[in-house]
C-alpha cells in the first residue's frame, strides 16, 4: 500500500513540475518578445535554441492544440534563418507529418525546398521538393516561386541577371516586330 502511495506522490510531483499549457505559452511569448524586441542586442545562439526547444516542448506536450502547427512553423523558420538547415527540415517535416491539413503545411513544403537549395546546397533534393510542392499545391501563391527556383537552381546571381536581360531584349525585339 505504501509503495502505491509513494508512486502516486512521485507521479503527482513530476506532473506538478511541468508547466501548464497557458504558462508554457506565456513563457514562449516572453521569450519571443525578448528575442525580437527592437531593443534586443542581437540573437544569441543560446536564446534561439531555447526558444526552438520551447516550441518543440509545447508541440510534444500539446499536439492537439490549434497553436501547435504555428509554433512548429515558427521554430522551423527560426532554425532556417539562423542557418540550421538540418533542424529546419526536421521541423518542417514534423509539421507536414502531423498537421498535413493545416495551411502552414503547404508553406512548410515550399520552405523545405528553399532550405535544401540555399542552406544544404542539395539542388537535386530541392528540385524534387519544389516539384512536389507544385504538384500538390498548384494554386498556392508560392507555386510560381517554386517554378522560378527550379529554373534558377545552381545559377549565380550574375547568370540570372544576364538571362533576364537577354529575355527582356528578346521580348522588346518581338514587340518592335509586331508594330
Amino acid at each position: 500500500m505504501t509503495r502505491y502511495l509513494l508512486l502516486f506522490l512521485l507521479l503527482l510531483g513530476l506532473g506538478a513540475c511541468k508547466p501548464s499549457k497557458e504558462k508554457l505559452s506565456e513563457q514562449i511569448t516572453a521569450m519571443e518578445n525578448r528575442l525580437f524586441s527592437p531593443d534586443a542586442q542581437g540573437l544569441s545562439q543560446a536564446s534561439v535554441d531555447s526558444l526552438i526547444a520551447s516550441y518543440e516542448s509545447y508541440a510534444s506536450r500539446f499536439p492537439d492544440d490549434p497553436g501547435t502547427p504555428d509554433y512548429l512553423f515558427k521554430a522551423a523558420g527560426i532554425a532556417m534563418n539562423t542557418g540550421n538547415g538540418a533542424r529546419a527540415i526536421e521541423l518542417y517535416d514534423r509539421l507536414m507529418a502531423g498537421y498535413a491539413a493545416h495551411p502552414k503545411a503547404e508553406l512548410a513544403l515550399f520552405f523545405k525546398g528553399y532550405v535544401q537549395e540555399n542552406l544544404m546546397k542539395n539542388l537535386e533534393q530541392a528540385k524534387e521538393t519544389y516539384l512536389l510542392f507544385i504538384e500538390k499545391f498548384p494554386g498556392n501563391e508560392f507555386a510560381d516561386d517554386a517554378r522560378a527556383s527550379i529554373d534558377n537552381l545552381g545559377k549565380t546571381p550574375e547568370q540570372m541577371i544576364r538571362e533576364f536581360e537577354a529575355k527582356r531584349m528578346a521580348d522588346s525585339a518581338a514587340m518592335a516586330e509586331k508594330k
